[in-house]
């Protein structure tokens, strides 16, 4: 990714903040990276449906941020929510480890 940073906004169906504050650590544009943001946007897109934020963070730009939250693994999740606060680490691809991770029950 070019930008230092980027944020993806969805509007919130309570009118307030989302209540997933999500931040996706990743290495540049490397494929895994690549992955993982598409498939937690896509996640995201079809399963939290308005109710989130995410910020997608360039390690190799921002450093002192990965400093900062301790990270030893990429790509990395960290939820800020108010029932959750746990890291999950990979490429996003298995729906269903981030439906446990977000208590979703999906059919």
């Amino acid at each position: 990714m070019k930008a230092n940073q980027w944020l993806k906004e969805s509007s919130s169906q309570n009118g307030g903040k989302p209540p997933y504050q999500l931040r996706l650590f990743i290495t540049g544009a490397s494929p895994n990276s690549t992955r993982a943001v598409d498939n937690l946007t896509a996640f995201c897109e079809k399963n939290l449906q308005g109710n989130y934020t995410l910020e997608v963070i360039d390690v190799y730009q921002q450093p002192d941020v990965a400093e900062a939250e301790q990270i030893i693994a990429l790509p990395l999740l960290i939820a800020d929510c108010e029932e959750i606060k746990r890291r999950l680490i990979g490429d996003m691809s298995d729906t269903e480890k981030l439906q446990r991770y977000f208590s979703i029950k999906i059919p």
